[in-house]
């Protein structure tokens, strides 16, 4: 996974192989920093007071925490499961971290770096895939043991429905102009959803051979698709929402 901070001019990415995160310069490409160790880092997520970077030790069953001023490893917070993806709330200013094997979303404080809050996600089996509307203070969290998202109220923490989607889903991108939630799965079955009001509803279904990252332009509206083996070489595909 990748987290661009454009007001750092920096790029953080998960390098799975190599333990740790690597920082690259967006001006020129080179690495600046590894910073770790950290045992599986998959999801990341900067909250912008504390200057800092929160990542999902999947293996670790923790969260790393990085300092972007120092570039160095802060703590780690154990979660007491696997972590899913992780993602900052600008509304409520925590951090969020899905929960495997406990089935519930975590409440991170990220200027202490500690947990706050732990709110069950019931219809949800390993909840993974994380992604939000923060302004309609709603969360989408996707259950890959079961197959389903979940539709969360942030002002309750209850969750208001569940929805099947594609077997293994994985990253989850909100686009939210049109309200299309976009669930990409490690079978390759992309599921598109639309938000209306307080209820999800299907809008389409594709399918895009190893299809489990995406990300939506919030301002072209355009899907991207970054694919790692079709026909023996990685592509990157975009999609226009019809």
């Amino acid at each position: 996974m990748v987290c661009g901070l454009p007001e750092l001019g920096r790029v953080y990415a998960s390098t799975t192989g190599d333990h740790n995160v690597t920082v690259v310069d967006m001006a020129n490409l080179r690495t600046v920093a590894k910073v770790g160790p950290v045992k599986y880092p998959d999801g990341l997520a900067y909250a912008p007071d504390s200057k800092r970077v929160f990542v999902s030790d999947e293996h670790g069953d923790a969260d790393a925490v990085i300092d972007t001023r120092t570039n160095s490893l802060v703590t780690t917070i154990p979660l007491g499961g696997g972590a899913g993806n992780t993602i900052y709330d600008p509304e409520s200013k925590n951090v969020l971290v899905a929960v495997h094997g406990r089935n519930e979303l975590a409440v991170i404080d990220p200027a202490t770096a500690r947990i706050v809050n732990r709110y069950p996600v019931p219809g949800i089996e390993h909840p993974h895939g994380i992604a939000l509307d923060s302004s309609a203070r709603l969360a989408f969290i996707a259950g890959e043991g079961n197959n389903r998202v979940a539709l969360m109220d942030l002002t309750t923490m209850q969750v208001l429905a569940t929805v099947p989607v594609g077997n293994g889903p994985d990253v989850l991108a909100f686009d939210a102009g049109l309200k299309l939630l976009y669930v990409a799965a490690e079978s390759g079955h992309v599921t598109v959803l639309r938000e209306n009001v307080k209820a999800l509803v299907t809008h389409a279904t594709l399918f895009m051979p190893h299809a489990h990252t995406v990300c939506v332009d919030p301002e072209t509206h355009l899907v991207y698709f970054p694919l790692q083996d079709i026909n023996g070489h990685p592509v990157l595909r975009i999609m226009a929402p019809t």
